[in-house]
């Protein structure tokens, strides 16, 4: 019964902004860490950013500077901004709750970076 439902996604051009979000059903959001992947087409599923609830955040190498990933404890939603897109980043962009092996993942929602 618990899900996370992502939105956001879309079609930009290179240069351009979108904002990701990722609302999460369950109960005790506050004390999971959360994170962001990727997978693009015919790739295997990478980390983008990821966040423990200590405060503890890192961002893959190649989207540092460019994105952050934040959230609201009281809206049960974590959000990742994602700014200067470039076409190598278009992917199907999956949140996760709670860790890669134990936790929940959203949906999936495709991003495309074209002109």
């Amino acid at each position: 019964q618990v899900q996370l439902v992502e939105s956001g996604g879309g079609l930009v051009q290179p240069g351009g902004s979108l904002r990701l979000s990722c609302a999460f059903s369950g109960s005790r959001f506050s004390i999971y860490a959360i994170a962001w992947y990727r997978q693009a087409r015919g790739k295997q599923r990478d980390l983008v950013a990821a966040s423990t609830s200590g405060g503890s955040i890192n961002y893959a190498d190649s989207v540092k500077g460019r994105f952050t990933i934040s959230r609201d404890n009281a809206k049960n939603t974590v959000y990742l901004q994602m700014n200067s897109l470039k076409p190598e980043d278009t992917a199907v962009y999956y949140c996760n709750v709670g860790g890669s092996t134990l936790g929940y993942w959203g949906q999936g929602t495709q991003v495309t970076v074209s002109s």
